[in-house]
């Protein structure tokens, strides 16, 4: 009798794991196409005859769509689905990647960066939450973080294939884009293989569905759980209690809204976006610079490997904590060899990768667990919604003016303000932000809740 029961539970793990892997591919199409344009700006400007103004707009163009995508999601997720929504953004995605590997005029680019940046930041809002929603409270963090793993897969990959494809003649930077075809057309086949959030399917009155769901999935105890998910949602009748903008919820946007806009205030994403620039401008070859952001990528995936180990062990908040001082040292250190210019690009490159280190064992690894597990379950996809806009808001204002504050202000004052920026941040985490680590959903609901 015991050997049955472990060998339905590995079973079951199995399912858990394969849902989780399939929704999280869309973390990892959402990490290529964030860094892949990093290789291609240096292409892009000479062919398109661009200058650093709308240079950053090619950049941040799709960072607009992902603006869009990320508060628009919510309510197509609760009316067909999140399954259907990670099905829209596999499209998005493999129209994207070709219509930008086949560009003949800047506007063609700009409306296929367009629509890819529709797919990540719909993507951002749906991976998270159907992984959320799906996974045991005990495993909810190491699970969710798998999304924030394949994001950052997708970035090395993406740093890797421009290190790879840089010297392969004028159409290089139409490689670097089209790759992406090819993993978009996975993610889209292997999402029929996966089943609905059983959380949706109650919503949907989909009880005996999702009790078979949650079964597969390995819940300890179904019935239990179906009930507090009932429960939390009973309330849920197009009334007030529906609608994201209330007093009871003021405490929960606070921290998902600082979070996110802190998220970008570290300056992660200016590294993202333009990495080999900044390489450059300490007198860096091109390849050589190109070759450095692959070192970065490599360094953001073994940090996030190693957080997603530590996640649900010493909870978010200690993770941010430590990533808190870790990435003030390393932008205050990237600063001063800007201003000073002594130890060429070999210094800059220690404090980056120390940035990166920090960052994803910390911010990296948190942001979308948070986000996706932080708001109760009537209004979550709204609330996903509302921190993924302000993450990516802020994110389009930083790539829209790095180009120009690094040429005007110069890498020491621009890395200088981002320093600066993780000191309140700090105090966010410490004196504000809730720990969520262990909970179920439907519990974390009823703590929020008691907030004032």
């Amino acid at each position: 009798m015991n050997l049955k029961i472990k060998k339905v539970s590995f079973t079951m793990n199995k399912n858990l794991l394969f849902a989780t892997f399939v929704s999280a591919l869309g973390g990892f199409l959402f990490g290529f196409d964030t860094a892949v344009i990093s290789g291609t700006t240096e292409f892009l400007k000479p062919y398109f005859g661009l200058t650093d103004s709308t240079l950053g707009f090619t950049v941040s163009i799709a960072l607009i769509g992902t603006v869009i995508g990320s508060i628009a999601a919510g309510k197509p997720g609760d009316i067909f689905g999140r399954r259907a929504i990670l099905f829209l953004c596999g499209l998005f995605y493999f129209i994207s990647a070709i219509g930008c590997g086949t560009a003949h005029n800047w506007y063609i680019l700009l409306s296929s960066r367009f629509l890819g940046g529709l797919g990540i930041g719909a993507a951002s809002v749906m991976a998270p939450m159907y992984i959320a929603e799906i996974a045991p409270g005990r495993l909810r963090g190491r699970l969710v973080a798998v999304t924030q793993f394949n994001i950052v897969a997708g970035i090395l990959v993406a740093f890797f294939s421009n290190y790879l494809l840089v010297n392969t003649g004028d159409n290089n930077w139409r490689w670097m884009f089209a790759v992406m075809a090819f993993p978009s057309a996975v993610f889209f086949l292997l999402l029929f293989f996966v089943p609905e959030s059983p959380r949706w399917l109650v919503k949907k009155g989909l009880v005996d569905k999702a009790r078979s769901i949650l079964q597969r999935v390995g819940s300890e105890h179904v019935e239990a759980e179906l009930e507090d998910i009932i429960n939390s949602l009973k309330e849920e009748s197009g009334g007030k209690s529906s609608k994201l903008f209330q007093k009871k919820y003021r405490f929960v946007i606070m921290c998902a809204v600082l979070l996110a806009i802190f998220n970008q205030l570290s300056g992660i994403n200016v590294i993202m976006y333009y990495a080999p620039l900044i390489f450059e401008k300490t007198g860096l070859a091109t390849n050589v610079a190109m070759l450095n952001t692959v070192a970065v990528g490599v360094t953001n995936l073994l940090l996030t490997i190693a957080a997603m180990f530590f996640i649900d062990r010493l909870g978010r908040k200690t993770l941010l904590l430590i990533g808190a001082v870790g990435m003030f040292f390393s932008l205050a250190g990237a600063a001063v060899n800007f201003y000073s210019n002594t130890s060429g690009g070999i210094g800059i490159l220690i404090c980056i990768v120390g940035f990166i280190a920090s960052f994803a064992f910390s911010q990296g690894a948190v942001i979308w667990v948070f986000l996706s597990e932080i708001f109760p379950n009537k209004v979550r996809s709204k609330g996903q919604a509302l921190g993924s806009f302000t993450h990516w808001i802020m994110n389009a204002l930083i790539a829209l003016t790095f180009p120009t504050v690094l040429t005007r202000l110069g890498g020491g004052n621009a890395f200088m303000f981002f320093a600066v920026m993780m000191v309140p941040f700090f105090i966010f985490v410490w004196k504000v932000l809730p720990e969520t680590k262990g909970r179920s959903l439907e519990d974390l609901e009823a703590f929020i809740l008691s907030k004032p």
